[in-house]
């Protein structure tokens, strides 16, 4: 199989994800549609990138004519049948449900024509749980995207023993096209590369806290300051959303088993509280909505 010439690109998943990965797109030239089953979350999608872009305009990020361009080259659509079968790439960014992702997958390897790569944006579920439902698991991956999209330059594209190498060359060069930096991780394993450093930093920090050895502000400062990072570990949790990082951690448990990687029970509690991060208003921290 040799590379994949792109020129549709599909995005399954109109949440903040998926809109922000077909705005990427568009931006970048791209023939992009949006599907999702809710039309409601498809027109709420529609009116928030217009809002992105319109924010863009204002600050000199983006010119006018840019930001147009790209709006007509969106398509937003309930009906999956309708845009799969022109769709060269396909990004999945639907819910972190394995059961939804394989559905998925096999009506993506019904609908969509032969030589599609079918990639998963997920974070946790690796593209080896899907790929035998697509019928075409050669051509399967993760294509990992961070967020906000339109700011992170990362990418992970992770392959699962059955990936074919032309698959990974013309996800690598997607990511490129889309403005991005894409980091090939060769072997699947829990939370890539990212979410385990993420992951170790942030459990090192709830353990400082949780001893009394410093205040949840002095360790994000100290993060900042002695460390470089552009912000503690704290506010990065409460950025990424308290539910995202359980769910990450539930995730990795399940895949390992080990204690050591069990949700941190303060974070768990705050999720209980509705207390999410930046995105309810609350987390480790307060927010002005």
């Amino acid at each position: 199989m040799q590379p994949t010439t792109i020129t549709r690109i599909l995005v399954i998943g109109a949440g903040a994800m998926g809109s922000q990965i077909a705005l990427t797109a568009a931006l970048a030239g791209y023939t992009t549609a949006v599907h999702d089953v809710s039309a409601h979350r498809l027109d709420d999608a529609a009116a928030q990138l217009y809002e992105r872009t319109n924010k863009l305009v204002k600050s000199d990020k983006l010119a006018r004519e840019q930001a147009e361009r790209a709006h007509e080259r969106l398509e937003f659509s309930a009906d999956l049948e309708a845009v799969a079968p022109y769709a060269d790439f396909v990004i999945e960014a639907a819910t972190e449900q394995l059961e939804i992702k394989k559905a998925i997958f096999a009506r993506l390897g019904q609908l969509t024509p032969p030589h599609a790569i079918l990639a998963t944006n997920s974070s946790t579920i690796g593209s080896s749980a899907v790929a035998q439902a697509s019928g075409r698991p050669d051509q399967v991956c993760n294509m990992h995207f961070f967020n906000p999209v339109l700011v992170m330059e990362c990418v992970e594209v992770v392959r699962h023993a059955g990936t074919s190498q032309a698959t990974v060359d013309t996800t690598l060069e997607l990511a490129q096209r889309l403005g991005k930096t894409p980091v090939l991780i060769n072997r699947e394993v829990p939370g890539f590369v990212a979410n385990r450093l993420m992951g170790a930093l942030q459990k090192e920090a709830l353990a400082l806290l949780a001893g009394g050895v410093a205040s949840m502000t002095d360790i994000d400062a100290t993060a900042k300051m002695a460390l470089r990072h552009p912000m503690g570990p704290f506010e990065l949790m409460d950025l990424v959303g308290l539910d995202v990082v359980e769910h990450i951690a539930q995730a990795t448990y399940a895949a390992t088993g080990d204690p050591a990687d069990c949700p941190d029970e303060s974070v768990a509690a705050l999720v209980r509280a509705g207390k999410l991060g930046r995105k309810s208003g609350a987390g480790w921290y307060s927010y002005t909505l």
